[in-house]
This record gives structure tokens, sequence and C-alpha cells, in this order.
């Protein structure tokens, strides 16, 4: 027990530029104090005493604003930070070294008993307010962005984001697991330099029809200058206002 602690400890300090001393750690990180109460919760519910469990969980949330089932299963150097609003249902599984941020839900979305809630393999990163909804599994080193809604399998190392959310940074190499614990540390689950997959391929048509405006501009001069009619040209588009508006 005391060693799962000083792991929790750890992981703070590790992960959180704010914390200055174990003892701050201790005293001051809800999310510290709802891993012990989840602990303690998880060992009456294997130990078959569910309404005891639940009302232990129940005291958890109440002295720290998170919600954790005592039936879910969470891993070593799991860091909640703030925690306030965050929910962890029954079957959820928190792989180890796992971050979550405030307002997080991982939740179920069927009313069927057996898996219904999300599996985090270690290393994850959901950022705050992100909602992750369905019984399947969120592969190693992955990054959840803040208030995204995941519906769907995120693959080891990759970077989901929006509402639904989409797939920016996909890991294509066979050994993502072991590389992605290698890779920095990315607070919220979202980097400066990630931009969302829609607006990028937004930008990359409004490119394109540029193009093709250009082009046939070109076309028709040519046609004049040989002597043959050409049709009157539509209205172009403003690529410049377009791009503005996507960004």
């Amino acid at each position: 027990m005391f060693e799962r602690l000083k792991d929790d400890v750890a992981a703070v300090l590790d992960r959180d530029p704010a914390a200055r001393s174990a003892l701050e750690v201790l005293l001051c990180y809800p999310g510290v104090h709802a891993l012990m109460f989840h602990r303690a919760a998880h060992g009456l519910w294997q130990r078959r005493l569910p309404t005891p469990a639940r009302f232990l969980a129940h005291l958890g949330r109440i002295f720290t604003g998170i919600e954790i089932h005592p039936a879910a299963r969470i891993g070593r150097r799991v860091f909640i930070d703030h925690g306030m609003g965050v929910v962890i249902g029954e079957t959820s599984e928190v792989g180890d070294n796992c971050t979550i941020y405030q307002g997080v839900t991982l939740g179920g979305t069927s009313l069927h008993p057996g898996k219904r809630h999300p599996t985090l393999e270690a290393g994850v990163v959901v950022g705050a307010g992100a909602k992750v909804l369905g019984g399947f599994t969120v592969g190693a080193g992955a990054r959840i962005g803040s208030n995204s809604v995941v519906v769907k399998e995120v693959p080891a190392g990759a970077t989901a984001v929006g509402i639904p959310a989409r797939i920016v940074e996909p890991d294509a190499t066979p050994k993502a697991e072991a590389e992605a614990r290698g890779k920095r540390f990315v607070a919220y689950g979202l980097a400066a330099d990630v931009d969302d997959p829609l607006a990028q391929a937004l930008h990359q048509l409004i490119e394109h029809i540029a193009e093709q405006d250009q082009r046939i501009e070109q076309l028709c001069a040519e046609l004049q200058r040989c002597g043959m009619r050409a049709p009157e040209s539509g209205q172009k588009i403003d690529a410049e206002k377009l791009s503005r508006l996507v960004d």
C-alpha cells in the first residue's frame, strides 16, 4: 500500500511543475486522495462486499469530487490532475502511467452487462473535459485532446481531437507501446503544433480549388489568344478569406 502511495506521489512530482514537495502532494492533491479511497473500495469489492465498497467510493467522491467505481481497475503511477468532475465507470481499466485531467468521463454507452467502459493502455493522456465512451481500447501512449469526444478505438501513439474525435498522429510502428513510453509528456493531451485534421483537410481543398481557378483562367486566355470563344469564368473563391474562417 505504501509503495503504491509512493509511486502516486512520484508521478505527481514528475508530471506537475506546480508540485513542490512530497508533503504538498500528500496534503493538497485530490487525485492522490481519490486513488487511496479507490484502492480501499476496490479491496472491499474484490471481497464481495459491494455495498460497503460503493459507500466508501461515495465518500471518496464527496471529499475529492472524483467518482471512481470500486470495480474499476487502476494501474500504477496514475495521475489525476485537479480531478474535479472526473468519472471512471465500472468496467473501466486504466493502465500504468496514465494521466487524466479534470472533467474527464470514462463512460459506457450500453445498458447490457459486460465490458461497457473504455480501457486505457499504459501512458495515455486524457485532456480536460474529454469524454471516452464505450468498451473499446485507447492504445499505449495515445493522447486525447481536451473536450474531445472519443467513441471508437484510438491506435497506440496517436492523438485524437474533436467532436467526434479524429486521429491526428497515428503511430504506424509495430513496437508502438515501447516507443510511446519514450515520447515526451504532453499536458492536456494536445501539443501546440497539432492542428484539427478536419481543418487541415479544408485548407487543402481551398488551396486545390484556388489552383484550379488559376488553371481555368489560363486555359480561357489561351483559347482567346487562338481566336476561339472561351466560356465566361464564374465567380472565384476568396482563398485567403476562407482559410481565415477555417482557422
